[in-house]
């Protein structure tokens, strides 16, 4: 071992006390930091799972109809232009087969599920609630929202006749298993179902109006015979879906919008509460740094009469250097191990109590080797940050003077 090494460690040894408010410090900050980023990290990730749970990362639809220019005289008989926006039909995309099969050959692509989705009545005897049909091809559909996974009752068996209603509906219908619902448009079309699905998303309003049918019953009923009014897409990282977006806009000539546009208030609160999360992770850095200098800072003086006597027996300033250097890494490494395991502590221990009515955990934690190779990384670079001014300090001392003084 270098002399370097044993002469830190020797001086760790002997300031006990100093040593372990370093330790203490940056123990308590890592145990901060893994805390906050676990806690941050798996709320976001239940919001977006949340959110994406019932949503493709990308919906491309046809563009809407373009607004016609209409020509008024005026009182002076001069004429002026103004534009009125088009009522917007239902419209089906075009040649939509093909472009399901042009965007599953995209790498970045993982699953692509036609729809025909338009609103309409359900009516069971003397009950009737304005609903939106969903037609979906079942097998598809379940590549973009698992909806096996949200089911109260039955099965997503959509088949012939056979669909799936969320649990308000069938509670405001009355509607139980096995049941009969008969759906009708405004123009008149209508068809009867069978509920062999009642389904929970998490989201009220899609209780009370999603009703899941197939795809050719759905074009029957909003007269879109052999069309789809809607492609959904979902990507491979749902984080770059807009980028995706904006590329498979520009390959088909429809209008694709990601989840990340659709939920823009949603992506403006995680940015905020990242922002939020830095800031109080940097100001937690700054205080162990400033604490280990301070700390050093004292150590220099304290130990200004060996340091004297090192620079007499030819030990030279890059060496002192070192020595107070390798201090603050190993303050800096044992502190962020000891941190971590304090974090991941407090982190099971928040887990275990902060818990639903039901017993579930309110929001998942997450604790990833990723995360503690960070902090175990960014707390040794502190140390030796912090320990650098001491270091230098030290290395400028003047052996005689020091040794005279000491």
């Amino acid at each position: 071992m270098r002399i370097e090494w044993l002469l830190a460690l020797r001086f760790l040894r002997e300031g006990r006390a100093q040593t372990f408010f370093m330790l203490g410090g940056v123990t308590m900050g890592v145990g901060v930091i893994v805390f906050l980023t676990s806690l941050i990290t798996g709320l976001q990730r239940s919001i977006i799972q949340k959110t994406l749970g019932t949503q493709a990362h990308v919906v491309m639809r046809a563009p809407d109809d373009e607004a016609r220019r209409i020509i008024r005289p005026t009182d002076s008989l001069a004429v002026s232009a103004s534009v009125e926006r088009r009522a917007q039909r239902l419209r089906s995309i075009l040649q939509w087969q093909q472009v399901m099969r042009d965007l599953e050959q995209r790498p970045d692509v993982t699953a692509v599920s036609p729809l025909v989705a338009g609103s309409s009545f359900a009516v069971r005897g003397s009950a009737s609630k304005s609903v939106a049909l969903m037609g979906v091809e079942p097998e598809r559909y379940t590549r973009i929202v698992p909806m096996s996974t949200f089911m109260k009752e039955g099965e997503f068996r959509i088949t012939a006749n056979d669909a799936a209603i969320g649990m308000d509906l069938a509670r405001d219908l009355g509607a139980t298993l096995g049941d009969k619902i008969r759906l009708q448009t405004a123009d008149g079309r209508d068809e009867t179902i069978t509920v062999v699905g009642i389904f929970d998303v998490g989201i009220r309003d899609l209780n009370h109006r999603w009703v899941f049918i197939t795809l050719r019953s759905a074009q029957n009923l909003l007269d879109l015979v052999g069309g789809v009014s809607s492609i959904d897409v979902t990507v491979n990282d749902l984080f770059k879906a807009e980028t995706i977006s904006e590329q498979l806009a520009g390959q088909t000539g429809l209008v694709a919008e990601s989840w990340m546009k659709t939920n823009a208030q949603l992506m403006a609160g995680l940015r905020s509460q990242n922002a939020s999360s830095f800031l109080i992770q940097f100001f937690v850095i700054i205080s162990v740094a400033f604490g280990i200098a301070s700390v050093l800072v004292v150590s220099v003086i304290q130990k200004s009469r060996e340091v004297g006597i090192l620079r007499a027996m030819g030990c030279t300033r890059r060496r002192i250097q070192h020595i107070f250097l390798l201090q603050g890494a190993m303050v800096g490494l044992v502190g962020s191990l000891l941190g971590c395991g304090l974090g991941a502590l407090l982190v099971t221990f928040f887990a275990r109590t902060a818990l639903n009515p039901d017993g579930t955990p309110i929001f998942p934690v997450v604790l990833e080797s990723r995360m503690f190779l960070v902090a175990a990384g960014v707390a040794t670079i502190t140390g030796i940050l912090a320990a650098a001014a001491p270091a230098v300090r030290a290395a400028k001392l003047d052996p005689v003077v020091a040794i005279r003084n000491a």
